[in-house]
């Protein structure tokens, strides 16, 4: 039986309204997005070079950070209307470590081990840390999957918060992914990801804003492991 992902919960007991396909992937996508921060982008002759060069202006500027940290909103439209959901959160990293909040949940990830922890319900997931899991997780920051997995193009200028950003749309190669294209804005000024655009085929829309973003915060290497003594009570889940 395949073991269950810590990341598909994070969502889980926060958007409950929210259709069980959209909670999984909710994670899934964010985390898609947030790889962009500071991938690595290699040249393909299909991808547009103007898209390219922004880009590559983007991984050389997060690449040279020793850690970095981001505060981020997301908003979550179905497709059939409804009043949208918001939530927002922060996520530090320390090269392949990495720690995330979101609305009374976290995610702790030191390399070695992954605790997601559910405030609501005082309980902590811990599975092992999978280098090569098939997931969009921040462990894959410094690869180039998205070379392997989607094509770019320059798609114009907008206006984000005040901010002239540019627009890269990538678009899944495998028809057979849930989404159909992803918007990233990149502010022109700084050279980072200022926010971005999933859309599911069946409709969805998760939008995403990067509210701030602190390049060599200090960050210890406790913060990306879980501390049961500051949770009395915790209940602990081992999936590994």
């Amino acid at each position: 039986m395949q073991r269950p992902s810590g990341v598909h919960k994070l969502f889980a007991k926060r958007f409950q309204s929210l259709p069980s396909q959209i909670l999984k992937q909710n994670m899934k996508q964010f985390l898609l997005l947030l790889c962009v921060l500071v991938m690595s982008m290699t040249s393909q002759a299909q991808n547009d070079p103007k898209a390219k060069t922004i880009l590559d202006k983007v991984s050389a500027k997060v690449k040279s950070l020793k850690s970095l940290k981001a505060n981020f909103a997301i908003t979550i439209t179905g497709a059939k209307g409804g009043k949208p959901q918001s939530k927002t959160g922060t996520v530090s990293m320390k090269g392949n470590k990495y720690y995330v909040t979101l609305s009374g949940q976290e995610i702790y990830c030191d390399t070695k081990t992954i605790w997601t922890y559910m405030k609501e319900s005082n309980e902590v997931q811990i599975s092992s840390f999978d280098p090569n899991e098939n997931t969009f997780t921040p462990t894959k920051l410094f690869t180039n999957f998205y070379d392997k997995e989607y094509s770019y193009k320059y798609t114009g200028v907008q206006t984000v918060g005040g901010k002239k950003v540019d627009v890269i749309t990538l678009t899944p190669t495998n028809k057979t992914k849930q989404y159909t294209r992803v918007e990233l804005m990149i502010d022109q000024a700084n050279s980072v990801v200022a926010g971005g655009k999933m859309y599911e085929k069946n409709g969805n829309v998760y939008a995403y804003t990067v509210t701030s973003y602190t390049p060599n915060p200090a960050l210890l290497d406790g913060i990306f492991i879980f501390n049961a003594k500051k949770y009395p009570g915790v209940e602990v889940v081992d999936l590994r």
